[in-house]
């Protein structure tokens, strides 16, 4: 599972011109499941979102938590994170989990999540989305 995880002031998501979902201060949080992922994975990669220090302390020292700041949490499924680019002038997703399985491992993910009593926003999978971002720093990591 591939998360690229960016530090944010403010993001959403806009499907068919309405908003779907919408954080202030937290993490938005693309995810591109691969073929050999699973639930245990998800929860796996949920635990490290969760708690990898990306936020300043009182020092400006990124010492702090998604759980520490209690910040806002935007997971956005993106397959074409899962693509291979090493050879070659187009994407392969051979490595990228069916629809079907790649659903099924994000929507466990966030359900992991909203039971953590955070505030949790999500895309939607499959959709055509337009995502809104203000990365705070800006401060992007990816996460594998």
């Amino acid at each position: 599972m591939i998360a690229l995880l960016q530090r944010v002031s403010e993001a959403s998501v806009v499907v068919d011109d309405a908003t779907i979902a919408a954080i202030g201060q937290g993490l938005l949080v693309l995810i591109g499941v691969q073929a050999e992922d699973d639930t245990a994975a998800a929860h796996r990669q949920l635990e490290r979102l969760l708690n990898y220090r990306v936020f300043a302390d009182e020092d400006g020292k990124m010492n702090r938590s998604l759980r520490d700041v209690r910040g806002g949490l935007l997971l956005v499924p993106q397959f074409t994170l899962a693509a291979n680019t090493r050879k070659g002038r187009r994407p392969s997703f051979a490595s990228a989990a069916t629809p079907e399985h790649g659903e099924a491992v994000f929507s466990a993910m966030v359900a992991a999540a909203r039971a953590q009593t955070l505030q949790v926003e999500a895309g939607r999978f499959g959709a055509d989305m337009q995502v809104h971002l203000i990365n705070d720093g800006p401060v992007t990591f990816i996460l594998d």
